[in-house]
């Protein structure tokens, strides 16, 4: 019998890549809802939608970390009390819940990689309501609820970092990046795959219920993921110059070291993301970014200088 399995957000650049995941697989049946097809601060529209599925993937979610600042109540509306309607919904209809969350829920002021059990403390409006989130689903699904945090997404589906600096490559000499920032580039569609393979593994009990985190193995700065597309791509990386984050002001503080700790995957029999460095080659070798590094390097190939 073919696993149910409901993915909320689908319209985003992880959600469709967890659509896409899901369906190459045969024994998967797979319901993807948008955004405008779902509002997961409707619970009565939320156990209507989540009923007689086995598995559901929440990548629905208020990502404009800068707007939450000055609207929090309806940022924390989504990633707070929307995930609480959802826990609820999958713990009354017997559903495992997925929920992707970030590392916005620490502080950044760390010199390690933060592990799963570290005490959370968020330093901007985001963060808090996606630890308020967290916080719904371990609550009401102590049992059959599965945390994924996740950092610096970038992907095919939707505006991102990578997407941005090859987009920018066609139209500047140099580009100030940040460099006081420490984080884990991480490829939706490798995540995508990473939450297909938790679900089947919880299905399958081999994947205890709590906190994972899904970002990928390494860490380096902006500045440091700016250099490597460019000269994955072809570019010059010293076109990319180093700033401190005061060069660009933004209304949400950022957290300076929001790196991850992978220490909960062994235990599901599941390895933790590969390098970023690796992620970055392989998601470079895509036609959608494929296509930006073209355009960034000329019609004849040579970089834009």
């Amino acid at each position: 019998m073919a696993t149910s399995w409901l993915v909320t957000g689908a319209g985003g650049m992880l959600g469709q890549d967890v659509l896409a995941e899901l369906g190459a697989d045969p024994d998967a049946a797979v319901t993807g809802l948008s955004r405008d097809q779902l509002d997961i601060t409707e619970p009565t529209a939320l156990h209507a939608a989540v009923a007689g599925h086995h598995v559901v993937v929440n990548c629905a979610a208020w990502t404009d970390v800068d707007r939450a600042e000055q609207a929090e109540a309806a940022a924390t509306a989504v990633n707070g009390t929307g995930v609480r309607h959802l826990a609820r919904a999958c713990a009354g209809s017997g559903a495992l819940l997925l929920h992707v969350s970030t590392d916005y829920v620490f502080p950044g002021d760390a010199r390690q990689p933060y592990p799963e059990d570290a005490p959370t403390r968020p330093v901007n409006a985001y963060g808090r309501g996606k630890l308020a989130g967290e916080r719904a689903v371990v609550e009401l699904m102590p049992g059959t609820g599965y945390i994924v945090r996740t950092a610096w997404l970038y992907g095919s589906h939707g505006p991102n970092f990578v997407a941005t600096m090859l987009e920018l490559a066609a139209r500047r000499k140099t580009l100030d990046v940040v460099a006081d920032q420490h984080g884990q580039p991480t490829w939706s569609r490798a995540l995508a795959r990473q939450l297909a393979a938790l679900g089947r593994a919880a299905l399958a009990g081999r994947a205890p219920a709590g906190i994972y985190h899904g970002t990928a193995a390494g860490h380096t700065t902006w500045y440091g993921l700016a250099r490597e597309t460019f000269r994955l791509s072809g570019l010059d990386p010293e076109r990319i110059r180093p700033v401190g984050s005061e060069k660009f002001p933004r209304p949400a503080a950022r957290p300076a070291f929001g790196v991850l700790g992978h220490s909960s995957w062994p235990r599901t029999g599941l390895v933790p993301l590969p390098q970023w460095e690796d992620q970055l080659a392989a998601a470079l070798d895509t036609p959608a970014f494929a296509a930006l590094a073209t355009a960034a390097r000329g019609s004849d190939g040579r970089p834009v200088t």
